[in-house]
């Protein structure tokens, strides 16, 4: 008996599972997507889109929050005044129909923008006072390494940079590609 276990999805649809061997095929799509004209134009218009945005911060989880602060495809879906109140943001058919462009392309730039840059840093710290002896995990040790997440006002202007490297880099390989 083939059972799959359930697993938690992001907004791409991504998963770790991969029970049928479709990575592959799967990889082989996205490319397409993105080499072909309609990827292509998509992308360059994406970056004039990204460039001429005058608060350069991304969101993530979203098209559009409540904010006013857009995803990478929301961006795109603002430049070309596509209304995304309607849009499910997790429904990357209906995304892919609305915008224009490949469900592999869809899903692929929005892994990219919202699970592509780490949330959170490892710090070490110095704990002062006394500590509780033969205690797991530390063992009276007064220095760790805990882990903080970064604050939405560092993410955003880190998610913008990478996206907008990302957008040139897909450019770039299709027209090596050429």
């Amino acid at each position: 008996m083939n059972r799959k276990r359930e697993t938690t999805m992001s907004r791409s649809g991504y998963t770790d599972e991969d029970d049928d061997n479709t990575g592959g095929l799967w990889r082989g799509a996205v490319m397409t997507a993105i080499r072909g004209k309609r990827g292509q134009a998509a992308l360059k218009e994406l970056a004039a889109a990204m460039d001429a945005m005058p608060n350069k911060t991304l969101g993530a989880e979203s098209l559009v929050t409540a904010d006013g602060q857009f995803c990478t495809l929301g961006v795109l879906g603002q430049a070309r005044g596509i209304d995304m109140a309607h849009l499910d943001p997790d429904d990357w058919e209906a995304v892919a129909v609305a915008f224009n462009i490949a469900p592999a392309m869809a899903r692929e730039i929005v892994y990219e923008n919202d699970e592509g840059l780490r949330t959170y840093d490892w710090v070490d710290v110095v704990i002062c006072g006394p500590m509780r002896p033969y205690r797991y995990p530390h063992y009276e040790r007064h220095e760790r390494t805990v882990r903080v997440d970064i604050p939405e006002s560092i993410l955003g202007p880190r998610r913008w940079q990478r996206m907008r490297k990302w957008v040139d880099s897909q450019i770039a390989r299709a027209a090596r590609a050429a």
